[in-house]
Formats: C-alpha cells, sequence, structure tokens
C-alpha cells in the first residue's frame, strides 16, 4: 500500500519530533479530578485543538460542557465515498497520590531503558498521540483515506459525566461508520492483542448518621447505635463467602461464557499464577471454578473503594463516631445495567439498614458494558494492521475496566467501537510510575496508519 508506505516512512523520519510532542502533551498536568487543575485541562485541550488545526482539520472547537471541554473537528479530504472513522480519546489524567512512591516527578517525563515514566504517558496520552501522529503521517504525505470526525474529552478518569448529554446534542456531528477508541493495550510487547468487550461501571457512596455529634464510646457506646460498626456489617453482607454479590437480582442478566470462550481464555498466557505475581498477593481468592481471569474480564464485581469513619490518627480515642462512609464499585457485564444494579442495591439498603440510623446513596459515576463483533471489517482491518507490524497475528481479549464512552456510542449514536491501543499490562496504571513502552508508541503508530488504509480497502465497493 503506497500510502500507508510513504507514511510510514514518514514516521521514521519523524520519530524524535514525535517523541517530544508526546513529552509536550504530557508535561500539562490535566488532573480532571482536582478543581485546581481546571487551567491545565484548558491547556491540554487547547494542545490538541492545535495539532489538529495543523494537520488541515476545519470546524475545530474546544466545547464546552457541564465540566471539562470537549474537543471536535473533521478532516474530510477522502471525500464522501470514503468511509467515516470517529476518532475518541481523552486527554485528562489521574491524581498522582502517593507522591512520595514516585521515582521521578509525575508531569516530568522521564526515559529509562525503553520505558518513558510520567502520569498519563499510558493512560492515555501515548495512545492518544500515537493515534494522532498517524493521521499527521498520511496527511503530510498521500492523504487519509478516511475521513475522520474527532471526539476527544477531559473526563474519562471521573466517569464522564458531561459526556452523555454532549453527545446527544451533537449527535449529527458524531455520525460515522465506526469509532475508533484508543483507550487499549495489548498482552504483551510482542502479542499483540484486540479488545472486544469492556465491562461496565456503577459506582456509589453510602452515608448513614446515627447521634448529632460523636460520642464518648464509654458513655454512649450499647445505648446508642454505631454507625460504623452498622456499615461494616452491610458491606460484609453484600458479598458472601464465596464471593457472590448478594444484591437482589444482580446475576439476572449476565450473559455466560460458553465452554469455547472459556477454552479461549484459557489459552492466554495469564495464569492465576501470573494474576498474583502482578498484584504481588499473598493468594488469590476463589469463586467456585472460575479462574482468576475470568473473574477480571467476564464476571462482574462488587468492590469496596473506600471506607471512612471516627479517629484514624495516631494513638487512640474512644469515639462513638457520628458518621460512616463506604464508596463502592460494580463492575458490570453483558447484558447486565445500571438500572438494574442500582435498583438492587437500594432494595438491599432498604431491607437492611436499622431504623437506628439514617442513609443517604449517592451515584457518582456509570458506563453501560459493551461488546462488539468480531469479524467486522474494522477487526479484520486491525488485525492485518497489527500483524504486518507485529509479524504475528492478535489475539481476542476482553477488559476488567471501563470506558464509558463505547457503551454509549453504541447506544446513541449506533456506532461501534474498535478497541486500539498499544499500552501494556504492566504500565502501572493510576499507580506511582506509570509508563508507556517506547517501542510500541512507535509500532503503535505505524499499526494505525496500516489500520486506516486496510480499512478503506474493506470499505470499498468491490
Amino acid at each position: 500500500m503506497p500510502a500507508a508506505d510513504a507514511a510510514i516512512a514518514y514516521a521514521h523520519e519523524n520519530k524524535d519530533r514525535f517523541l517530544e510532542d508526546l513529552k509536550s502533551l504530557i508535561r500539562i498536568p490535566s488532573i480532571s479530578t482536582l478543581s485546581e487543575r481546571k487551567g491545565d485541562i484548558r491547556r491540554a485541550a487547547g494542545w490538541i485543538a492545535e495539532q489538529l488545526r495543523s494537520y488541515g482539520f476545519h470546524d475545530v472547537e474546544i466545547a464546552p460542557t457541564a465540566k471539562h471541554p470537549v474537543v471536535l473537528g473533521e478532516h474530510t479530504g477522502a471525500g464522501p465515498s470514503a468511509p467515516t472513522l470517529l476518532f475518541y480519546g481523552h486527554y485528562d489524567v489521574q491524581p498522582v497520590d502517593p507522591i512520595d512512591l514516585w521515582k521521578s516527578d509525575p508531569f516530568e517525563p522521564e526515559l529509562r531503558g525503553d520505558n518513558l515514566y510520567a502520569r498519563g504517558a499510558s493512560d492515555m496520552k501515548a495512545q492518544l498521540v500515537a493515534h494522532m501522529k498517524a493521521i499527521e503521517s498520511l496527511v503530510r504525505t498521500n492523504g487519509l483515506a478516511v475521513n475522520i470526525r474527532c471526539l476527544i474529552e477531559g473526563e474519562e478518569e471521573i466517569g464522564s459525566p458531561s459526556l452523555e448529554a454532549f453527545v446527544l446534542q451533537n449527535k449529527s456531528r458524531l455520525q460515522a461508520d465506526l469509532c475508533l477508541n484508543g483507550d487499549s493495550s495489548i498482552l504483551g510487547p510482542e502479542e499483540p492483542s484486540i479488545n472486544f468487550a469492556l465491562r461496565g461501571l456503577a459506582y456509589f457512596e453510602l452515608r448513614l448518621t446515627g447521634p448529632a455529634t460523636d460520642l464518648h464510646s464509654g458513655s454512649f457506646g450499647g445505648a446508642i447505635a454505631n454507625p460504623a460498626t452498622i456499615l461494616c456489617q452491610l458491606i460484609a453482607k453484600m458479598r458472601d463467602l464465596e464471593g457472590r454479590v448478594q444484591l437482589p437480582g444482580f446475576y439476572d442478566h449476565v450473559r455466560k461464557l460458553s465452554p469455547a470462550e472459556r477454552k479461549e481464555l484459557a489459552a492466554l498466557p495469564m495464569s492465576d499464577t501470573w494474576w498474583r505475581e502482578q498484584a504481588g498477593s499473598p493468594a488469590l481468592p476463589t469463586e467456585g471454578d472460575t479462574t482468576a481471569l475470568e473473574r477480571a474480564w467476564c464476571l462482574p464485581t462488587f468492590d469496596v473503594n473506600g471506607l471512612l469513619s471516627g479517629f484514624t490518627g495516631e494513638g487512640s480515642k474512644t469515639v462513638l463516631p457520628s458518621k460512616a462512609m463506604a464508596k463502592f464499585s460494580t463492575r458490570l457485564v453483558p447484558d447486565q445495567t445500571v438500572d438494574q444494579v442500582r435498583k438492587g442495591l437500594e432494595a438491599f439498603l432498604k431491607a437492611n439498614i436499622p431504623p437506628t440510623v439514617t442513609w443517604e446513596l449517592i451515584e457518582h459515576a456509570s458506563a453501560r458494558p459493551a461488546i462488539v463483533e468480531r469479524d467486522s471489517k474494522a477487526v479484520r482491518a486491525a488485525s492485518r494492521a497489527l500483524e504486518a507490524v507485529w509479524s504475528r497475528p492478535p489475539v481476542f481479549v476482553r477488559s476488567g475496566g471501563s470506558v464509558a464512552v463505547v457503551g454509549m456510542i453504541q447506544e446513541l449514536v449506533g456506532v461501534d467501537t474498535l478497541m486500539l491501543g498499544y499500552g501494556l499490562q504492566d504500565d502501572n496504571l493510576h499507580a506511582p510510575n506509570e509508563k508507556q513502552y517506547l517501542p510500541n508508541f512507535y509500532r503503535g503508530i505505524e499499526a494505525t496508519i496500516r489500520f486506516f488504509d486496510e480499512y478503506a480497502a474493506l470499505s470499498r465497493p468491490t
């Protein structure tokens, strides 16, 4: 494919500049959950918009939402008969805490060996820039064989709370044949893969209130209900000893794995031992005859994300706390819905919270689960592109994580998504010392170039 060959040669010639551009974006501390970083969020959006304009995109806009802006833009040089891709990405990153565990400044990218260490290096600024540089390489050589519309947001790391309303208001600007999403990874440095399924998310905060103020546990203990104790009892009751979630109706719509799917998963190089070693855990929990991989990718979960109540400082203080709080999340699989889980949780709380405390349930974030067709034109094009670069065919994988926009675009716009990113399983996402393996950053640029041309070729009338 001459167009791809010329673009790949351009990418090789400009690899040093591409890396410097990646570092420039990484240096912007675009932490979406911190209000004091609002200006940095805006700077990151501006950086992306300027890049798009330099590639010849038109109607580039830093569009406001209820919280952080979305970057829009279009490149229609391929003409009306060519397919249109909706290019999705996010420019926001997670906080850096605990800062003392970082070996270098989180926002001053540091190269150590083949890895670039910084917050957002893998999730997802390297993936975002890899796709953008693939576009630049094609535009500056023989041109794009596809039309591209951009939807690049700044709220993914906080659950994309403003995105659904924005998508509904801008559906006409988001119409496409396919959504290309780079917020993904591959199995290993030499193991290309295509992610075809994502779990959903329902994230809640439960607040319990007992007495009007904290009390002396000697004077009031036994006479007054302790919200912290009640909270612990509730949390413990939400899962049984075998790990099964006890919320009403939780498993009613879970799509079961077939024997063939279980066999395919078992062939992947991610045994129970791999999961234990990756986490540094002394042992793994069990749930029937399921494997750790099945539980991480294909089964729903309930996890406590945080607990707070009473005195937690140094030493002792005999206090009966007035309030207790827990944050917990459920990961959902096809065909569960957030609404079903919310209703089951509310029913559980109404049935189990005693009248000695009052309670409030807050829903912080949600995302639909998603699964896409494995024999589509997009998947075939991606498979060819990855095999051309890595010299081996990709394997099909799922992800235990959630990307809210995938199910949202599928449901609201009617467009399926291809997940095509180049991070690694050990990139320390959301943790100290996040990294991007740079050989895959460069190979990712080439793979995306090849994907654009392969998808255009498969989309031409025969």
